[in-house]
Order: C-alpha cells, then structure tokens, then sequence
C-alpha cells in the first residue's frame, strides 16, 4: 500500500467534501499540520467541522480557514488567541462546542479506542454539562461525555517511515498521537521521513496501521506563539 505523496494537495485530492468533521493537530503554534490545513483551504470545502485543541491564530494555522469561512464548527478547548474567530462567533457566523481541555483530549482517545461515552467530574454544575446526562458515582455527580471520532484527521509528526510510524517531539505530542487513531483517514506531515527500521521501535508513538497517507514537509517552520525578551545585561 502506498502511503507516501507527493505532496499534501496529493494527499487530500478528492478526500475532502462539504460538511466534514476534520481533526487537526497542535498545541498553540506547535505540532500544527499547517501543510494540509493550508490544502484544504485550496480544496475549497465548506461547512466544515474542525476538532482542535485550539483555533490557531489570525493567519496560520486553523485561522486561514476562519478567515475563508470554510469553518460551521469548532469543537475547542481554547480560542483566546484568535481575533477573527471571536468576531465569528459574536456575529453568530460560527458554532463552538466548547470542552475542558483534558475532557477533549480523553473524547478525542475515546473515539480512537472505539469507547463511546464516558463519565467524568470535570463541567458538572457548569454550561458544560448542561443538555447532558448526569450520574451518581460513590456519591458524586459525573457528567457523560461522547467519544469523537474524524471523517479526516490530519497530523503533524517530527519523524516518521514510509509505513506510517511515527514519533512526535515535546508539546506536539499533546494531541496529535490521540487523533492518529481517531481519523477514519489519518494523514500526517512528517519533517523528517526515514525507511522502514530506522526508527527504534521504542520510539514510535503512533504505529503505522493507523496512518494511511504519508506526506513529507522538511524545514518546517517553527513558530512561537508568544515572543518574550528581556535586554542584554551590561558587559
């Protein structure tokens, strides 16, 4: 099975249909797959629900697809750094489903385990929960949350092999691993692509039957979110 395109338009040609539930990974501005963000927005799809830890931010990221307005739907965890999507959403241009953020990393694994719901503490007594089925545990009130599963999930790994195996360095391990496995089609971007056995078995995080399409972005840029200096001190 070939696995490795050319390149991500490649990748996505012909995947990517009005309406679809997408899942993109990162943390902030690290481990985004802006690659294949950026083919999807050229694929013109719209109507699309997204499932991100967040929004990206005015111009990268998930933030070229809210500037598009091929986003219905966010299902986030924090949007904070975005201007357009607040303006959206004010303007009642864009739905959000908002989560604690461990409750949508445990949705997101939910969904790739094949569980369908599960119960937790985190929201009750919110607007989180409310709509939603609440049950006593031990004398504890939980609140039930739904699995989320992808028509599409779109990944980015630091190193992978031509077989879908994959490693992810620091924070952009957060959510890329659990939405490898929750993607009815899982496609990652890999910086550094190697055959097959020269990755320590040790150290794949995301074995290979769950990735189907395979595209390789050397140099990718690595953004920073939030900029701090502080002046020299004097010689």
């Amino acid at each position: 099975m070939r696995k490795v395109y050319a390149n991500a338009d490649e990748a996505l040609a012909g995947e990517i249909k009005d309406g679809m539930i997408l899942m993109a990974g990162g943390f902030g501005l690290c481990g985004v797959p802006e690659v294949l963000i950026e083919a999807v927005r050229k694929s013109g799809a719209k109507d699309l629900t997204f499932v991100s830890n967040n929004a990206g931010v005015d111009g990268l990221g998930l933030g070229i697809l809210l500037e598009t307005g091929q986003i219905k739907k966010m299902i986030s965890s924090y949007v904070g750094e975005n201007k357009i999507f607040a303006n959206l959403y004010l303007a009642g241009k864009l739905e959000l489903e908002f989560n604690p953020q461990g409750t949508l990393a445990e949705r997101i694994r939910a969904g790739g385990a094949g569980i369908p719901a599960f119960f937790t503490r985190t929201g009750v007594g919110t607007i989180v929960a409310e709509g939603k089925e609440i049950r006593d545990f031990e004398n504890e009130a939980y609140v039930m949350e739904t699995g989320l599963i992808a028509d599409i999930a779109l990944v980015h790994a630091w190193k992978g092999d031509t077989e879908g195996n994959l490693v992810y360095r620091k924070t952009a391990r957060n959510f890329n691993p659990m939405m490898a496995t929750a993607g009815r089609l899982t496609v990652a971007e890999v910086e550094h692509l190697v055959e097959p056995g020269q990755i320590d078995g040790d150290h794949i995080v995301t074995p290979g039957v769950y990735v189907q399409r395979i595209v390789h972005v050397p140099n990718a840029l690595k953004r920073i979110e939030q900029r701090t200096t502080r002046k020299r001190d004097a010689a």
